[in-house]
């Protein structure tokens, strides 16, 4: 059960054209001299977007206009206004933060570069880019929260002008907000943006699932809207009659998105789908929410196992209500919450109802300054994900660890002195003993689950009761992130198999580099001083002697390559013989060694004679971002840049590779798993076959299923020649008639 979700196709929005329209919005709660800022902040955000036009044909302006407009909705400070007048001026305008520093303020321009895309920096893929760029909305967010709320704001106004975009371009960005901004809208609690960004996403990601649904929806709206009108009528009625408390009741059917979502969950249709309504009963204090429920109870059948205390354990974005599901008039289920109305504020608005505006003089003071942290403290998860950037290099692997953490739904444990935890579904007590203390969770031995001995991987459920056993010798495996999933628990165990690795290297790479070094007649303390040194180190991105080493013994570079910058002239030639290779320089040269001297479909470091595989979890096909990992033996295994099996493999192996545009076109292609959602109708298989035959491509494999609400379940195993072959056909079978979803299966096995 989740927070009450409305269902509205059309967005209802006030509608800010001008700046006037702004502030009318923001005088209920902002005074004057806020006012006028906010006015100064949109003339000079007019005057840089000058002559900048959107793909709608309004002027660019607009778009900033509508982001604040969001924003003051939600009743965010001043602050947070003007930033989001002035986020977008310095990304694609002349205007610099100094300008907006001396004219506005350090706390603007903190927050406008907060928000700010780090487009000009390159990067490999642009996956990597997405992540670095989440990367630094939550580093920014630690800092003052106002950021990502303006990053919300700048989505779901993206989100709501994105017909003017191409269709590929609309699908990409509504699967993005899917992953990444709708999750955090509902982290942050604010549950009217959480609703339309899914919303929204789901239209443009699945446009002919989201019309069908809305049309089913659309035909039941009158008998929908008696019903809710006569649950009102019978629960206002029986509350006043038994007690004296003020209550207001409100019922909506929920929103689209939540719909689908439950369809394809549970694998229904939607005449399937009962308990679409919800109804909200708001009251003064928590102990009226218990008697309110008491006489809910009374008056319909609860459901059993569909009761809810989030009052007495609040969720992590501090939603608290009392959820119920019963049998209602007309034996159909309905959902009632029920919370203060002071509780319904915090989960229709989330943090930015506990966001209080402060006046000051002095609009850099630090009780301004750190946009009040002490408010994202109460986010607790948000603490984690910001410890998580710290330890966390890769950008794939952070935004792959922020996806999972996002995604989340939660299950209640206890300690054993009764201290209530709240983690994802799936925790185990790898999870739970990482919660506790970093310590705890790296000496973790074994834990009890209500009493009884139960392996590391066991999947807690609601109500355990887990005891943590430890021991000082005992150290985190790397094992241990097949089965955990917290983001705390994931990257203290990688940060501390990085630092076991590190050790490693240190002791193999300085091993390698004294015995080169002793063969002419030299050492480390020797050699490695002087100018010359003091750029290699440079060169290389080392700080000191220690990270040297460490790189020879990862393989990054050898202990030839650093005597011949240091000492050219001094190289024996036995030496520039010997065969002083780690454990990955071997690997990678026996990957040479083992293929023929013939064109391959992939380049590493320029080379297109080295042995490789492909990863079958991911199936990468010419055209997809892909990374390789240097194996013993096996050569360089390629997956998709995207891949989450990849971002569990040791780093220290990974290797830069690329596709070879030299490969022979003629190749019968690499093979991708394709699954076809559609109606079991005559022909439909017949159409899609066809479909295959016209781009050229073989079935390799191919199975159908059907389900009991006369589905058609296709799954294709082809092969593909390109990205570009696959988009093409994807497209012809998302044409058919009949056809509901087209999808390329990510993790498969081949």
């Amino acid at each position: 059960m989740t927070e009450l979700e409305t269902s509205e196709i059309t967005n209802e929005e006030k509608v800010v054209e001008t700046v006037d329209d702004l502030i009318l919005l923001a005088q209920n709660y902002l005074p004057a001299p806020s006012l006028n800022i906010v006015r100064k902040a949109y003339e000079f955000s007019e005057k840089a977007h000058a002559g900048q036009i959107r793909r709608s044909g309004e002027p660019y302006i607009s778009h900033p206009l509508g982001v604040a407009a969001i924003l003051a909705e939600l009743k965010l400070d001043m602050p947070t206004l003007v930033a989001a007048l002035l986020h977008d001026t310095v990304e694609d305008t002349s205007v610099t933060l100094e300008e907006i520093d001396k004219i506005f303020g350090v706390l603007i321009s903190r927050l406008v570069d907060g928000v700010t895309k780090i487009s000009r920096i390159k990067f490999r893929n642009t996956h990597e880019k997405q992540g670095e760029n989440i990367r630094k909305m939550i580093v920014a967010m630690g800092k003052d929260v106002r950021v990502v709320l303006v990053k919300l704001a700048d989505r779901l106004h993206n989100m709501r002008t994105l017909s003017h975009m191409p269709p590929s371009k609309q699908a990409l960005i509504a699967q993005e907000t899917l992953d990444i901004y709708s999750p955090l809208a509902s982290r942050l609690g604010i549950n009217t943006m959480k609703i339309e960004l899914e919303d929204l996403s789901f239209r443009y990601s699945q446009p002919t699932a989201y019309y069908e649904l809305a049309q089913k929806v659309a035909k039941k709206k009158k008998e929908r809207e008696k019903y809710i009108g006569d649950v009102k009528k019978i629960l206002f009625a029986e509350i006043s009659k038994r007690t004296q408390v003020q209550v207001e009741v409100q019922g909506r059917p929920k929103h689209l998105f939540s719909i689908y979502k439950k369809m394809q969950t549970r694998n229904i249709s939607y005449e399937q789908v009962y308990d679409i309504l919800a109804f909200r009963a708001c009251v003064q204090t928590v102990q009226e929410c218990y008697e309110i429920l008491g006489i809910v109870h009374t008056l319909w059948k609860p459901i059993p196992g569909r009761f809810k205390d989030f009052i007495a354990m609040p969720k992590k974005n501090n939603y608290q209500s009392l959820h119920t599901t019963v049998i209602g008039p007309g034996a159909e289920r309905i959902e009632i919450q029920i919370r203060t109305f002071d509780m319904h504020q915090v989960a229709e608005r989330g943090i930015a109802a506990h966001w209080a505006y402060k006046e000051s003089d002095d609009d850099d003071s630090d009780a301004k300054d750190a946009g009040d942290s002490s408010q994202a403290q109460k986010f607790n998860w948000l603490r984690d994900l910001v410890a998580m950037h710290q330890q966390t290099n890769s950008s794939d692997e952070f935004l792959e660890n922020i996806k999972s953490d996002l995604f989340e739904s939660e299950i209640y444990v206890f300690t054993p002195k009764g201290e209530v935890k709240e983690f994802p579904d799936g925790a185990t007590p790898i999870d739970f003993a990482f919660s506790v203390h970093t310590d705890v969770g790296t000496h973790l031995v074994a834990a009890r689950v209500n009493g009884k001995l139960v392996t590391l991987k066991h999947r807690l459920k609601n109500g355990d009761t887990v005891e943590i056993m430890t021991s000082k010798s005992q150290q985190p495996s790397k094992d241990w992130l097949k089965f955990c999933v917290t983001t705390k628990a994931k990257s203290k165990i990688r940060a501390h198999v990085k630092a076991e690795q590190r050790k490693k290297a240190l002791i193999l790479g300085r091993e390698l580099v004294e015995k080169s070094l002793r063969k002419i007649g030299t050492s480390p303390n020797r050699l490695f001083t002087g100018p010359e040194y003091e750029k290699l180190i440079k060169e290389l991105g080392c700080s000191d002697q220690d990270d040297l080493f460490v790189k020879v013994g990862f393989g990054t570079v050898t202990a030839q390559n650093i005597i011949e910058k240091l000492q050219p002239q001094g190289i024996p030639p036995s030496l520039e013989k010997e065969n002083e290779e780690n454990f990955l320089q071997k690997a990678f040269k026996a990957a040479v060694q083992r293929t023929k001297k013939t064109s391959s479909l992939i380049r590493v470091d320029g080379m297109d004679d080295v042995l490789v595989r492909f990863a079958r979890c991911c199936t990468p096909i010419p055209g997809d971002s892909i990374v390789g990992y240097i194996t013993l033996g096996r050569g360089i295994i390629i997956h998709r840049a995207d891949c989450s099996k990849a971002f569990e493999m040791d780093q220290g192996r990974r290797i830069d590779v690329e596709w070879n545009t030299n490969y022979p076109k003629t190749s019968s292609g690499r093979l991708v798993r394709i699954r076809v959602v559609g109606e079991d109708v005559p022909g439909l298989l017949k159409d899609m076959s066809e479909v295959f035959t016209s781009h050229g491509v073989n079935i390799h494999n191919a199975q159908v299923r059907t389900t009991k609400d006369l589905k058609a379940i296709c799954s294709f195993d082809v092969l593909i020649r390109d990205t570009q072959q696959l988009a093409e056909i994807m497209t012809g079978l998302s044409k058919l008639k009949g056809v509901i979803g087209v999808t390329r299966v990510a993790h498969s096995t081949l």
